[in-house]
């Protein structure tokens, strides 16, 4: 399985200054609650920044990595 987290950093409160600021938030937030959260395929929540702009989503996907490498 993957864990896939996108945020658009054009958006909401990480356009408005210090872009590293809001995506740390971010991370140190869904760090903390993904404890609560099963993890399977199909998986998914929308990301709202510290203004509640959504500004992304993470999910969960099945992931063979042979078929990105090509095997061996």
């Amino acid at each position: 399985m993957r864990f896939v987290l996108e945020v658009d950093l054009d958006a909401g409160a990480s356009a408005d200054g210090d872009r590293g600021a809001e995506p740390g938030r971010i991370l140190r937030y869904r760090g903390g609650s993904m404890k609560q959260v099963v993890l399977t395929p199909g998986e998914h929540q929308e990301i709202y920044d510290s203004g509640c702009t959504a500004v992304g989503s993470w999910h969960i996907e099945a992931w063979a990595p042979d078929a990105v490498c090509g095997g061996s």
